[in-house]
């Protein structure tokens, strides 16, 4: 008499059905899957045991379950991520979480190197200069009205120039006629002494220092025989074709200032009243 061969779960004979030996014993198909097979996440059916089952962060899968949350794209053999809990292909990960190009539109993918200015996103090599088109990457840059500019551009673009060494003016500067210049440009014709902050001024839109006007271009005093420029306040008196400064134009005999007095002429001086009227 044969030995009983039955599934170890249901007891029912396994004489010409298909079974599955374990070391318990052997099961039917239906015991097996009931009593050894994981349930689908996705579909929450069992998995049985002829079917490929995937596994990913303690869930099991159908490998036609195992897909793309939002595609259904089969994730059996793509790249893909899990995003609160759901899986996504690369593509649909990247179409609902990666940034876009601000210049080209595309995707920036994840890992990729890329540039962030502003609320904005480029690729690297999409981040250019709006003047000479070349990747701006770690280098300083200029915003201005959605461009961005390499320094070297901007300040040929924008920046102004200086009225003497046609330069740009990156920082400070001064201004003389309107027109801007650099500290170091602006200097005495005469003398090329900076001008900048000191009192100075002009003959034909050239500058000069107090000095060097006094020496080329102003008048002579009659009496002390400097120069008399008139800057800062400085009065003087004029008689004929002679000049004075106000502290020395005074009688030539007893120094009273003649300012807003009468004086007489006297050859290449000039009296008071008083000494006048005294004779030689």
């Amino acid at each position: 008499m044969s030995e009983a061969f039955d599934c170890a779960k249901c007891s029912e004979s396994l004489y010409g059905r298909k079974y599955i030996q374990t070391d318990n014993g052997p099961y039917c198909v239906p015991c097996y899957d009931n009593t050894f097979a994981n349930t689908c996440a996705e579909c929450q059916q069992l998995i049985g045991h002829d079917s490929r089952e995937l596994f990913y962060e303690d869930r099991h899968f159908h490998e036609g379950c195992f897909r793309c949350c939002r595609c259904q794209r089969s994730l059996a053999d793509e790249p893909f991520t899990c995003q609160d809990s759901e899986l996504l292909c690369n593509d649909c990960y990247c179409s609902a979480f990666s940034s876009q190009c601000s210049a080209c539109g595309e995707t920036v993918m994840p890992g990729s190197r890329k540039l962030e200015y502003g609320g904005q996103t480029w690729h690297e090599h999409c981040f250019l200069c709006s003047g000479c088109e070349q990747p701006l990457g770690s280098r300083s840059f200029v915003p201005d009205k959605g461009a961005h500019y390499c320094v070297p551009c901007y300040e040929n673009k924008f920046a102004p120039r200086c009225a003497r060494c046609s330069k740009t003016l990156t920082q400070g500067g001064v201004t003389y006629r309107d027109q801007p210049w650099h500290r170091e440009c602006l200097v005495c014709t005469g003398c090329q002494t900076p001008l900048a902050g000191q009192q100075f001024t002009s003959r034909d839109d050239d500058p000069y220092c107090v000095a060097c006007f006094g020496e080329l271009f102003a008048p002579k005093c009659s009496s002390c025989k400097r120069p008399i420029t008139g800057l800062g306040g400085g009065k003087y008196v004029s008689f004929e074709d002679r000049h004075w400064h106000h502290s020395c134009f005074a009688c030539a005999r007893c120094s009273t200032s003649l300012v807003g007095q009468g004086f007489v002429p006297d050859g290449d001086k000039v009296l008071c009243q008083g000494c006048s009227q005294a004779g030689p």
